[in-house]
């Protein structure tokens, strides 16, 4: 077998006890972190781009799944039936492009999105349907859309804003 990067969750709010766990035991992660505005100024500045997960670079069969289990923060691998998911090194490569331009960025990159354009929800529930951006939401990272169920009126959401798509600007 070959280094592979494998997907490991943590427990609530542990992702980065569990970064400086895996440290202490000479084990390669990545925890790709984003910029947020808090509106309490003690707040944390930075959130997980992924919640809950982070990335571990190893040989499995040199470090084995039971001991990744046992770290402090940790809940263990992602696995799919039996097996550890792995994520190939070019995925590993774009979240870190995408994650270094939110940086330079500033925050998400939502700057371009006027209210009235469509966007495309990304996750969750209502994955795949279109909405209309209404707007930003002071003091957070989340917008409220519009969207448009059964032929009904419009219903707003908040969501993210990482959670949205806009073709027309590409972000």
């Amino acid at each position: 077998m070959s280094m592979r990067w494998y997907v490991l969750h943590s427990k609530p709010n542990n992702e980065n006890l569990l970064l400086e766990q895996l440290t202490l035991r000479q084990i390669e992660a990545f925890l790709p972190c984003i910029p947020v505005k808090p509106v309490n100024p003690r707040a944390r500045k930075t959130r997980p781009y992924f919640p809950g997960y982070l990335f571990v670079h190893l040989e499995l069969s040199q470090v084995g799944s039971s001991v990744l289990q046992w770290v402090p923060g940790a809940s263990g691998l992602v696995v799919f039936g039996n097996e550890p998911g792995y994520v190939p090194d070019n995925l590993i490569h774009a979240i870190r492009l995408r994650v270094g331009e939110i940086h330079t960025a500033g925050g998400e990159l939502l700057g371009s999105v006027r209210a009235g354009d469509t966007v495309v929800i990304q996750d969750g529930p209502f994955k795949g349907y279109e909405a209309v951006f209404d707007e930003r939401l002071s003091g957070s990272e989340r917008v409220r859309v519009l969207l448009k169920l059964f032929q009904r009126e419009a219903v707003p959401l908040h969501l993210r804003a990482g959670q949205i798509f806009c073709p027309k600007y590409g972000v």
